[in-house]
C-alpha cells in the first residue's frame, strides 16, 4: 500500500503494527458517516484511522503530543495522488489537541487542495515555527467554512493573512473563537471577497479597540453577519464606529450580551450601517428601548433586557419580526425578583437561556439570519 505521510495523518495514516491488546482509538458509525480518533495513547496507532476514508464527517484529536514526527513527509507531492484524495467522501474535517509544525499543516493543506471537503475546524492547536514562503498561487482548499477555536500561532497577529494565501478563494464564513491575536496587520492581509459571514465570538479580551484592529478596511466586502457574543464589546456605538471605520455593511449585527454601557441615545442611530436589517440587543441590560435605532429593520431582538412596561409604538422602529420575550414587564413576579443577585431583573428563562447559550454566538447568529430567508 502506496503511504502519503502527511496525508494519512489525517485519513490514511501510516500503516503501523497493531498490537491485539490495543483499543482501536477510532470509531465509524454504522451509517459510515461520522468517524470520531482520539489519539491519547502514549503509543497511538495511527492505522485506525483507515477506516475513516468513508466517512463524510471526520474528526481528529492528537492527544495533546506533537505532530512534528510527521514532518519527514511534508514535501511530498500531493498532486501524485490527487485522485485518490478526490475520491474521498470527507466534506467536513475537525482537527485538535495537538502541536503542529506550520509546515506540516500547509502540506496536509496543500493534500486537501484535492479533496471535495467544505468545513475544515482547527481546535486546541499550537503552530509551531514559521510558515513556509508565500507560494504562487494558492493550492489548499477551497472550503466555504473555516473555524478556529484556541488556535495559536508562533508568527503572531500575521497569522490569519499567512494562513490566507494558502487557501483558494470563496471562503464565505469564518469563525474564529479564543483567539490568542486578533490584531491583523492589515497590509499582509488579502480581501476576502465572498466572505459574508464573521463570527468573533467567544474572544472577550476583544473589545471595541481590538474589534477596530481586526476589521481591516476594505477587506470584507460582501459581509452581511457580524456575530461579537461575549468579545467584551463596551457600547454599541463603539461597535458601529468600528464598522464604519472598516467600511463594513453588515445587514446583521449581533453584539455582546450584557453590554456594561448599554446604548443611550446620542450614541446609536449616528454610526449604525445604512444597510442594517437584523439587530440583536438581547441580555443588554436594558431598561428602556434605545433611541436612535434605525429607523427600520426586518428583525429587532430585545428579548431577556428589563424592560419594565411594553415598548410605545413610537419608540420602536418599523420592524417586521420584534421578540420580547423574557422582560418582566411579562412576568408579573419578575420585578419582585430585580434585588436577587442571581436574577437581577432578568427572568429566570433568560437566565437560564444565558447559561445554556454558552460562549458561541453562531446560534443567535442563524436566528437573525430567518429574517432574510
Amino acid at each position: 500500500m502506496v503511504c502519503v505521510p502527511y496525508l494519512l495523518l489525517l485519513l490514511l495514516p501510516p500503516l503501523l503494527r497493531v498490537s491485539a491488546d490495543t483499543t482501536e482509538p477510532c470509531e465509524l458509525d454504522d451509517d459510515d458517516f461520522r468517524c470520531v480518533c482520539n489519539f491519547t495513547d502514549p503509543k497511538p496507532d495511527w492505522s485506525s484511522a483507515v477506516q475513516c476514508m468513508v466517512a463524510v464527517e471526520v474528526e481528529i484529536s492528537g492527544g495533546g503530543r506533537s505532530l512534528e514526527q510527521f514532518l519527514k513527509g511534508a514535501d511530498t507531492n500531493p498532486k501524485q495522488y490527487a485522485d485518490t484524495i478526490k475520491a474521498l467522501r470527507v466534506r467536513r474535517l475537525k482537527l485538535g489537541a495537538a502541536q503542529v509544525p506550520a509546515q506540516l499543516l500547509v502540506a496536509v493543506l496543500r493534500a486537501l487542495g484535492y479533496s471535495r471537503l467544505k468545513e475544515l475546524t482547527l481546535e486546541d492547536l499550537e503552530v509551531t515555527g514559521p510558515m513556509p514562503p508565500k507560494p504562487l498561487e494558492a493550492t489548499g482548499p477551497a472550503f466555504t467554512t473555516l473555524s478556529l477555536r484556541n488556535v495559536s500561532w508562533a508568527t503572531g497577529g500575521a497569522w490569519l493573512g499567512e494562513l490566507q494565501q494558502w487557501l483558494k478563494p470563496g471562503l464565505r464564513v469564518l469563525n474564529i473563537a479564543q483567539a490568542h491575536s486578533l490584531a491583523f496587520p492589515c497590509a499582509g492581509l488579502s480581501t476576502f471577497e465572498a466572505l459574508t459571514t464573521l463570527d468573533l465570538s467567544d474572544n472577550p479580551s476583544l473589545g471595541d479597540s481590538g474589534l477596530m484592529a481586526a476589521l481591516c478596511p476594505n477587506k470584507f466586502p460582501a459581509l452581511q453577519y457580524l456575530a461579537l457574543r461575549n468579545a467584551g464589546m463596551e457600547t454599541l456605538s463603539g461597535v458601529c464606529a468600528a464598522l464604519a471605520a472598516a467600511r463594513v455593511q453588515p445587514q446583521t449585527l449581533d453584539p455582546n450580551p450584557n453590554l456594561p454601557n448599554p446604548p443611550t441615545p446620542a450614541q446609536t442611530g449616528k454610526t449604525h450601517p445604512s444597510v442594517l436589517r437584523s439587530l440583536n440587543l438581547s441580555f443588554a441590560g436594558l431598561e428602556q428601548v434605545p433611541k436612535g435605532l434605525p429607523p427600520k429593520l426586518s428583525v429587532l431582538d430585545l428579548s431577556c433586557n428589563k424592560l419594565s412596561r411594553e415598548p410605545r409604538r413610537d419608540e420602536l422602529p418599523e420592524v417586521n419580526d420584534l421578540t420580547l420575550d423574557g422582560n418582566p414587564f411579562l412576568d408579573p413576579g419578575a420585578l419582585q425578583r430585580q434585588n436577587d443577585p442571581m436574577i437581577s431583573g432578568v427572568v429566570p428563562a433568560c437566565a437560564r437561556s444565558a447559561l445554556t447559550m454558552g460562549v458561541s454566538g453562531a446560534l443567535a447568529l442563524l436566528q437573525g439570519a430567518r429574517g432574510f430567508a
